[in-house]
């Protein structure tokens, strides 16, 4: 069919676009990227990966253009606001490059590319303040003070967020560690059970009961052996999806931990 033709296409050109950008044959990749978005225009990659190539001949504003094309067709593409703010930052466009990385760390907060395009921003409007406080002194100005002033404002209101941020985190780890050990219990209850039950006569007369809440229900053996065994399924599941989220949170303390100490490193430097 020709859709599978087209779509066969278009894979092909961002294939050997990348191959082209790979090599460093940067205005070949650019062509083939332009050939691909032709073909299908609300790919945001294609936007994404031309931005990239633009960017690598130092064609900033064409750069930027892409960046926020690949932005708006898929806001939750992080590379896209890597590649925007990094436009944003060689074009010296300094409040709009920490206005795009700050969106995109609401849509990844530990994402490290970003946190360390947001400590050069930081870094670059400190040195652009000091350099306005020393003309300004020089030519006895008293108004490069307030400058200065709005810069560590800045500074310090995106350390005052780190901070939060990194409360809030250790706060929703602790959180996850408490449910963990709330499965791991419950877990070891389960198993506990089965055991005395498999001791138990398979023709024995014994009552029994399963707890549903707050209530207990009168139930036959095998009902309650089946209980029993979805439910130490699930929590051994529910486990190892916490455990998965504690991994993912100690990365992201440790990502802000360190933004923090640059951070401060960076205030304590004007």
């Amino acid at each position: 069919p020709w859709t599978t033709r087209t779509n066969r296409s278009q894979s092909k050109k961002k294939e050997l676009g990348n191959k082209a950008f790979a090599s460093k044959n940067y205005e070949e990749a650019i062509a083939l990227y332009t050939e691909a978005i032709k073909c299908e225009p609300n790919n945001h990659v294609y936007f994404s990966n031309r931005a990239a190539s633009y960017g690598s001949i130092s064609k900033w504003d064409s750069s930027a253009s892409d960046a926020k094309k690949c932005i708006e067709l898929d806001p939750t593409f992080v590379k896209g606001y890597y590649r925007l703010a990094t436009a944003q930052i060689e074009l010296n466009d300094l409040d709009g490059a920490h206005s795009t990385i700050k969106q995109g760390l609401n849509v990844d907060p530990s994402n490290n590319q970003l946190s360390k395009q947001l400590r050069i921003v930081n870094g670059k409007k400190k040195e652009i303040a000091k350099a306005i406080a020393k003309k300004a002194k020089s030519a006895g100005n008293n108004a490069a003070p307030r400058s200065v002033g709005n810069v560590d404002s800045s500074v310090s209101q995106e350390l005052m967020d780190l901070q939060e941020q990194y409360i809030s985190t250790n706060r929703e780890y602790n959180t996850v560690t408490a449910h963990i050990t709330k499965a791991q219990r419950e877990q070891r209850t389960n198993e506990l059970t089965k055991s005395e039950l498999e001791k138990l006569p398979q023709e024995s007369s014994s009552k029994m009961y399963r707890s549903i809440g707050k209530m207990f229900l009168l139930s036959g053996r095998e009902a309650i052996m089946d209980h029993l065994g979805t439910a130490m399924k699930d929590e051994a599941k529910k486990e190892v999806d916490l455990k998965q989220k504690l991994d993912y949170l100690e990365r992201r303390i440790k990502s802000q931990r360190q933004n923090i100490q640059e951070l401060s490193a960076v205030s304590s430097r004007a």
